[in-house]
């Protein structure tokens, strides 16, 4: 729907530039963001701005083009995404994401995207729409994941709580090992890359967690005891959840020469911050490891799994603590930045 600007302002609106320097080699100048006014000026080569576009209603955080090299504004206050036209004619691709739109780029596929804040979504450009490029697990559970998984050059899995969506982010895991395409599972996401082993590699078919209900086969359960510092807390299977969980920073003993000791810069010692109550069973251990699935960080004691990883894959890790907790916009955690760089290989490999 094209819509006309009906809140006009004139070129002396004071602000200060939120998204500077967008440029693209279809467009004949810069386009530069102003947040206290809201508005965006065309940057001329001679340096001189022109005033282009004024949404009164919201503020510009982010600048792109689309392959027509006409300017993508992302817009805070109502996480929407906006076409520009032209003078103050506009285009709503999107009408709200969870978030305000920080970034806008061109993938490799020749198409647009732009990715949100606080809310870590991904949606695609097209001519007159924009798609969420995040995958519901849940999908998985009915479908097959190839279609929706082929195209992709990572795979991220994050933590979670219940039992929705599990076995479609067991199918991702299963995706991502088989076809070899790089793999990050944080907390729960390692948990289910590890019921995922042992299901499809191990062959215990009823391997689940307990999280979900009472199983045969227990390959996450409930922590009962776990060291903090020199003292060792404990809980009942029986107690009430609250208060249960392993929280704030626990050091982990790294195996050396491991594909995690190398992200970390060979280090075998690390300390990072959990926030979860159920932990992988060590009692299937030695079994996951003949399997080709191995536990490369633990606790000092040897007693809680901390990292699994696979070394016949290119990327395949999992941690049982959250690395984006101590993860910063330019200063990346390692195992991120790995990440990204694992799936970039992979992007130049299909």
């Amino acid at each position: 729907m094209r819509r006309s600007n009906p809140h006009p302002r004139n070129n002396k609106t004071p602000g200060f530039v939120r998204a500077p320097g967008c440029t693209s080699g279809s467009a004949p100048s810069s386009a530069t963001g102003v947040s206290g006014g809201s508005e965006i000026y065309r940057i001329h080569p001679d340096g001189h701005p022109q005033k282009v576009w004024t949404h009164a209603q919201d503020i510009v955080y982010a600048l792109g083009f689309d392959a027509q090299g006409k300017t993508l504004a992302g817009a805070g206050n109502k996480g929407a995404i906006y076409r520009l036209d032209t003078d103050n004619l506009y285009t709503v691709l999107l009408n709200s994401t969870p978030t305000q739109v920080t970034a806008f780029c061109a993938g490799k596929d020749g198409k647009i995207y732009a990715s949100t804040g606080n809310a870590g979504k991904v949606f695609e450009i097209g001519a007159g729409f924009a798609n969420e490029g995040s995958i519901e697990s849940e999908v998985f559970e009915h479908e097959d994941p190839a279609p929706f998984l082929e195209h992709v050059n990572g795979i991220l899995v994050p933590g979670g709580f219940g039992q929705r969506g599990a076995e479609g982010k067991i199918r991702a895991a299963q995706f991502a090992r088989e076809r070899d395409v790089p793999y990050f599972g944080i907390c729960f996401g390692m948990q289910m890359a590890v019921i995922e082993a042992a299901r499809n590699l191990v062959g215990i078919e009823n391997a689940n967690s307990t999280e979900f209900g009472p199983t045969p086969e227990p390959l996450v359960g409930l922590m009962t005891e776990w060291l903090r510092g020199n003292e060792l807390e404990k809980r009942s299977k029986t107690a009430d959840l609250g208060g249960t969980m392993r929280l704030g920073a626990y050091p982990a003993a790294l195996k050396r020469g491991s594909r995690v000791s190398e992200v970390y810069g060979g280090a075998t010692e690390i300390s990072e911050r959990h926030r979860h109550r159920y932990e992988v069973n060590t009692a299937y251990k030695d079994r996951l490891e003949q399997h080709g699935l191995k536990f490369s960080g633990l606790s000092p004691d040897g007693v809680l799994p901390e990292i699994v990883e696979y070394e016949d894959h290119p990327w395949f890790i999992g941690v049982q603590f959250h690395p984006e907790l101590k993860s910063r916009p330019f200063e990346p955690h390692p195992l991120f930045a790995s990440f990204i760089q694992a799936a970039m290989v992979q992007s130049r490999l299909v």
